[in-house]
């Protein structure tokens, strides 16, 4: 067991704990990562088509985009786990194709995939990946008792970790990439099937890091998480960033209240102001003024064929509608299956 435990490897998928305390200098851009023209491709699918985005010292960027927008590839590729096609990889100045086991000591890395060990303690997991880092035997210790106190995984330290629940199981995962305080933190999806108190926890977690000066990249593709989080988010679709800023700033910029009709059957023809588009059945109103449009349009529906009416307030939702023309929640079933579409498309590729 011990020397099957060693063989930790990177193409595992697991985290990648790599000692990155003592970097503090940045990169030239004055960013800690910067991804400049960055493409990747799984045969006919383009899973990312020309990415640039920037994370500096201390900020957390929240990665938004449903399902299949080619988040996971790209936290692969920064992480090294995955060759880009084209582009440019830069972590604190470094580049990350040339100079890969410099830029993999500044990293910490916890994948959407949980990765421990399962039969073993939790605290046998945390000290083979903190020895991995390269952490000495006190510093060791004094780290593990610290991410234990701060996700809550005290009383979880002596339990065999493949017995634990799942929300425990993803607070160990996001304990190992973060014991050596790395200068880049890369959580992919790191809430996925967590109860509230994990999901509260690692919030938590991942601002108090960015307060001590770690830049954070947060993949998600939950919108609630990211209002929480009140971060800078930057929204990826198709493999392209869209926009990227302050919540409160992409939503004064592009969202505005929207009335959706849904039908029975097709929409019909209504007349409005400019902006609305249909699609399927449903037709949507950008407006300033929801109640006047209501009182405007409605008495223009033939009757009988009104399903719902929904006001969309202006959030992050509003903001996806205004840039894509698409419903979040739609989007998210849609890239659900392309995302499975790409899975074949990178194992065919693999063989």
């Amino acid at each position: 067991m011990a020397h099957d435990m060693q063989r930790v490897r990177e193409s595992d998928g697991r985290m990648l704990a790599s000692s990155g305390a003592g970097s503090t200098e940045v990169g030239r851009s004055g960013a800690m990562l910067r991804v400049s023209g960055l493409r990747k491709s799984y045969g006919e699918i383009e899973a990312l088509r020309g990415v640039d985005l920037e994370v500096a010292a201390g900020e957390i960027v929240a990665l938004l985009g449903p399902n299949g927008a080619g988040k996971t590839t790209l936290v692969s590729i920064v992480a090294g786990l995955r060759r880009a096609d084209a582009g440019v990889v830069e972590v604190d100045g470094l580049d990350a194709r040339r100079r890969s086991a410099e830029v993999r000591r500044r990293i910490g890395l916890a994948p959407q995939d949980t990765g421990i060990y399962p039969v073993v303690s939790v605290r046998r997991n945390l000290l083979l990946f903190g020895e991995l880092a390269g952490l000495g035997r006190a510093e060791l210790r004094r780290r593990i008792d610290e991410v234990a106190e701060a996700l809550d995984i005290g009383e979880l330290l002596d339990r065999q970790a493949g017995k634990l629940s799942g929300g425990q199981k993803r607070r160990v995962h996001t304990a190992i990439a973060l014991l050596h305080r790395p200068a880049l933190l890369l959580l992919d999806e790191a809430t996925t099937g967590a109860d509230v108190e994990t999901r509260g926890h690692i919030l938590e977690l991942v601002r108090q890091l960015a307060a001590e000066g770690s830049a954070v990249l947060y993949s998600t593709h939950y919108l609630a998480e990211v209002e929480a989080l009140g971060s800078a988010v930057a929204i990826l679709d198709h493999g392209q960033v869209i926009a990227r800023g302050d919540v409160g700033d992409l939503i004064g910029a592009h969202a505005v209240p929207v009335v959706e009709l849904a039908f029975d059957g097709e929409v019909p023809a209504i007349s409005s102001h400019g902006g609305a588009t249909v699609e399927g059945n449903r037709l949507r109103l950008p407006t300033r003024d929801p109640a006047a449009t209501l009182v405007e349009v409605v008495p223009q529906v033939p009757p009988g064929v009104l399903s719902s009416v929904e006001i969309i307030r202006p959030n992050l939702e509003a903001v996806y509608l205004a840039l894509t023309g698409r419903r979040y929640d739609e989007a998210d079933r849609e890239g659900a299956r392309e995302e499975a579409t790409e899975r074949k498309g990178r194992s065919v590729v693999a063989k």
